[in-house]
């Protein structure tokens, strides 16, 4: 694909991208897709898909309780538990707000190592990494934002999202739908959303503006973006994923750069 080669203009030492169809093929990819990269919070979407896995195995129930008082696992999921961004406080009551928390991922992190007496980090290599042959995947402290991967192997992630082997087809669906719908939170890097939607583990785009997709994303994409540069979304109305690994901090670049390049893919992807 031509418009991978875009990712050569960004202002990055070293980036790294791949488009995987629906189907699993790869459509094309562009840079060094086996140089290993900091996710930041685009390991949000690995832990979550391993708490869905153990909720499927009997381990763990979306609806028990979990974190801070009358919270749930689907609370700490969506970011609707009421903890705060990067602290272990609570700033709202379950389900009254979506505050965007790397503390309700780390709280989640121990409440299924302790449902499953596995700590998380080898539960996610068990549960998803090792089945989808993603070797050169690890997660080195918080299931927020401490994995490390390459594009190679998150294209293999975005495949199997897109067509689940690991767990029901109809999981993942719930994966992708709005949890506590109309609730306003800020966006990382982009501000007040309203609403700001989330499904289970990803982000949903809807109708947000600005955002770090493109203006011809559908509102059925979904996916995540991390403050190391990086990203994953997953298109179904374009029957495509895209991963974008790069290594220089979200900032301004990427708010300019990332748009017109996802606008680019899916131009392309629609021939």
């Amino acid at each position: 694909m031509q418009s991978l080669a875009m990712i050569e203009n960004w202002p990055v030492p070293t980036a790294a991208a791949a488009v995987v169809r629906a189907d699993g093929t790869v459509a094309g990819s562009h840079g060094p897709t086996d140089r290993r990269f900091p996710l930041a919070s685009v390991t949000k979407p690995l832990a979550a898909y391993a708490v869905l896995v153990a909720y499927e195995e009997g381990a763990v129930e979306l609806d028990e309780p979990a974190g801070p008082e009358g919270a749930t696992v689907r609370h700490l999921l969506a970011h609707t538990s009421g903890l705060a961004f990067d602290e272990h406080r609570i700033q709202a009551a379950p389900g009254a707000r979506r505050i965007y928390s790397n503390a309700g991922f780390e709280v989640l992190g121990d409440h299924i190592a302790k449902a499953t007496d596995i700590p998380f980090a080898d539960y996610l290599h068990q549960a998803v990494l090792e089945p989808l042959g993603m070797a050169s995947t690890t997660l080195e402290g918080s299931p927020a934002k401490d994995g490390v991967s390459t594009v190679g192997d998150l294209v293999r992630f975005a495949a199997e999202v897109q067509a689940p082997r690991l767990l029901d087809p109809r999981t993942v669906l719930e994966a992708m739908t709005v949890v506590h719908p109309g609730l306003s939170g800020i966006l990382p890097g982009y501000g007040s959303q309203k609403p700001n939607d989330w499904g289970l583990g990803f982000e949903i785009r809807d109708g947000k503006s600005p955002h770090w997709t493109g203006a011809s994303s559908s509102p059925r994409t979904f996916g995540h973006f991390g403050q190391s540069g990086t990203f994953l979304w997953v298109d179904p109305d374009a029957g495509a994923a895209c991963v974008a690994l790069a290594d220089r901090a979200f900032g301004p670049w990427a708010i300019e750069a990332w748009p017109p390049f996802t606008d680019a893919v899916l131009a392309e992807l629609r021939g």
